[in-house]
């Protein structure tokens, strides 16, 4: 599939390449080139999309597959061999409008066009015995070896699933890695304050997009989420590009719904970029009191004022500033703190596939002694009746309830409100925690 000189699979290996050698994230490096290849047609574009996240999210199945027929390890591979081994792979097993001769094909000429003509014969050998017996390949036993079997099933670390077994259950954990496999669609959140969701609906179906409105049976008053379907190119959408909606998940659209914040109220969000949960609070004070948007660095604080200027908020600014420093002039000043804390991310693996490949337990037990130290410094900011939000993106006790009950044992001033782990298989849904704590005295 090539386009004015420019090979879609080699696009793909580019990113790939980007995510393993240089440490990119998947997103970023896939909207990058993307962007800078705003002439591809919707179907190469959705065709480099599919192949990229597909390989990346099926990697460790891959790699068991590629390492069923090859004389040598898959970690011993050169990186730009390994990733265009899988991206074969990938096609032979889930892209089945690409003829298998197609895809070893063109891995081999991606091979020779990468400096590599000597193993040309090495990689045509691999991908077609795996094209020849892609249906009869044996997979661990699931009664013997459970977990190795879901790992490569559902192509998720070991360890990840015996973390969520221990702290959910053997089921649940597998409920949890089944759904993290289903396509989701974008969820967006309806600028409320610019225009409504029938009318942004009315819009976009125009553009032959199709908006439908998202909603949770518990939480009634939530009305601005809505799911797109047939988008080409999200950038290009002009009611995006105007602030009319945000890219945010339904589950993180609770943070701010169950904080309350009121008209009037003064708001500091301690984590803000790119600012979604600091808008929508304002959303729901309708832009009255302010809103205080922090962050940690001048990147991330600019990320937080292009969508200000988007949305067309005026009670709110962005602020550099280090959630673990304590801001004396803020201390007892805030009706609420939102403090959506640095997390281990599990609970958006669907659309951050690699996330399962750079988090380990001890990455997980560091952001959690994190998230304890902003938690000490955040709740000093909160006055007495106000609200400390604390929530994550992620699945895990250590991260989230455990915290939590951490933090009331050494604040009594606070008392637990509302606590909830929403999990993806409840929906179309990223797994996110969320606990609500109100400030009910001065500190004795």
């Amino acid at each position: 599939m090539t386009t004015d000189g420019v090979n879609v699979r080699e696009l793909s290996l580019s990113v790939l390449l980007a995510v393993e050698k240089e440490g990119q994230y998947s997103n970023a490096a896939l909207s990058s080139v993307l962007e800078k290849h705003q002439y591809l047609t919707k179907a190469e574009r959705g065709f480099l999309t599919r192949l990229t996240e597909g390989t990346l999210e099926r990697q460790i199945e891959l790699d068991y597959v590629i390492g069923r027929f090859s004389s040598v390890k898959v970690t011993k591979m050169k990186p730009a061999i390994r990733c265009i081994l899988r991206m074969g792979a990938y096609q032979l097993k889930y892209m089945g409008s690409v003829p298998p001769s197609a895809a070893c094909d063109e891995a081999v000429k991606l091979t020779a066009k990468k400096g590599f003509r000597n193993l040309k014969p090495f990689v045509n050998g691999v991908l077609r015995s795996i094209g020849r017996q892609i249906g009869e390949i044996p997979y661990p036993d699931e009664k013997e070896h459970p977990i190795q079997a879901l790992s490569v099933r559902f192509s998720l670390p070991e360890w990840m699933l015996r973390q969520w077994a221990g702290d959910y259950g053997f089921a649940k954990m597998e409920r949890i890695a089944e759904a993290l496999q289903r396509e989701g669609r974008i969820c967006v959140r309806v600028n409320r304050l610019r225009t409504t969701p029938e009318r942004l609906a009315d819009q976009l179906l125009r553009r032959g997009i199709v908006a439908e409105r998202a909603a949770l049976a518990e939480y009634p008053g939530l009305d601005c989420a809505m799911f797109l379907s047939g988008v080409d190119y999200l950038s290009a959408i002009p009611e995006f590009a105007d602030g009319l909606f945000f890219v945010q998940d339904l589950s993180s659209m609770l943070a701010a719904h169950i904080a309350g914040p009121k008209p009037g109220d003064y708001v500091i969000d301690v984590c803000a970029a790119p600012g979604g949960k600091s808008l929508h609070a304002l959303e729901c004070m309708n832009d009255a009191g302010m809103v205080e948007a922090r962050d940690l660095t001048g990147h991330k604080v600019a990320l937080i004022e292009e969508n200000i200027r988007k949305s067309g908020m005026k009670r709110i600014r962005a602020v550099q500033q280090d959630a673990r420093a304590l801001d004396e002039a803020s201390v007892g000043a805030a009706d609420l703190v939102l403090a959506d804390l640095p997390c281990s991310g599990l609970g958006t693996l669907r659309r951050k596939t690699d996330i399962r490949f750079r988090m380990t337990r001890e990455k997980e037990e560091s952001l959690a002694l994190l998230q304890r130290e902003i938690l000490s410094v955040a709740c000093q900011y909160v006055k007495p009746g106000g609200v400390l939000l604390y929530s994550t993106c992620t699945m895990n006790r250590m991260e989230n309830e455990e915290n939590t009950a951490w933090f009331l044992e050494g604040h009594p001033e606070f008392s637990l409100v509302t606590e909830r782990q929403i999990f993806p298989d409840e929906g179309e849904l990223d797994g996110f925690y969320i606990a609500k704590l109100l400030r009910n005295r001065e500190r004795a």
